[in-house]
């Protein structure tokens, strides 16, 4: 594990902090090509992915102290601003979708743009973003998953001296390969929002899955509170899928009249 990649004087480079920077990087330049694709300012884009990393980043850390140290922030409401080690203990994604995703929704009201032909373009972004910085967690030695005596245990020595399931590797991996699938399917989808809906349910498949093998503090019988969560993200997905689906054709059919 490397938290701290490089340490100059007083100032620190934390390892997940520097991957979310570089997620963020290649956002930008990828969204930005899509933008002058399709015809949109590509200025807007820096404004747009910061505004929503900083928003998500702000959710993701009330979702956590909510969640998992809300006696603590009772106790010591300014809790809610300890964020350890580079930032990353102490946030929970969901929160982060949330937060980031109504800034989304406000900036693209805001300038009168199409949700769903810019969560297109986001889409394949959000994946291979969040890939990256799943590296970082491994880097920083969170996230990590349950004891096993597979090969492909890895001992984190901040956390005991057993082997774990580098869950942490699992995401960034399929989340890369989410993103492969999604880029290359966006030049041929057939109504708006239909690479986006992708991506949400194939995150909530991924992520399902992947739970049985990432350590959890909370259940809800025999599922983890990550899944409980996972389905209904899955459930929406569907449903949201099928209902702009339906939509798109009776566009369709009423140009054709």
């Amino acid at each position: 594990m490397q938290p701290i990649l490089v340490t100059i004087g007083k100032i620190h480079i934390f390892s997940w902090g520097l991957m979310l920077a570089i997620a963020v990087i290649i956002a930008i330049i990828g969204i930005s090509k899509l933008f002058d694709q399709e015809g949109y300012q590509r200025d807007m884009v820096l404004d747009l992915v910061v505004l929503c990393v900083i928003c998500g980043i702000v959710g993701a850390r009330l979702a956590y102290v909510f969640t998992y140290e809300w006696e603590a922030f009772l106790a010591h409401p300014l809790t809610i601003f300890g964020l350890q080690d580079g930032g990353i203990k102490g946030l929970a994604w969901y929160g982060a979708l949330v937060g980031g995703f109504v800034a989304f929704v406000i900036y693209l009201r805001r300038k009168e743009l199409s949700f769903w032909a810019v969560a297109d373009m986001f889409a394949p972004y959000l994946a291979l973003g969040y890939g990256l910085v799943r590296v970082g967690c491994f880097l920083n030695g969170c996230c990590y998953g349950n004891i096993t005596d597979s090969v492909c245990g890895v001992v984190f020595p901040l956390v005991d001296a057993y082997p774990r399931h580098p869950t942490q590797l699992y995401s960034a991996g399929l989340n890369i390969l989410l993103f492969i699938i999604l880029i290359r399917f966006y030049p041929k989808r057939k109504f708006p929002g239909q690479v986006f809906l992708f991506y949400i349910i194939g995150y909530a498949i991924y992520r399902f899955i992947v739970e049985f093998f990432r350590y959890s503090e909370i259940f809800v019988g025999p599922l983890s509170l990550g899944q409980v969560y996972t389905l209904g993200l899955l459930l929406l997905g569907v449903l949201a899928y099928y209902w702009q689906k339906s939509r798109h054709r009776e566009v369709i059919a009423d140009e054709e009249k």
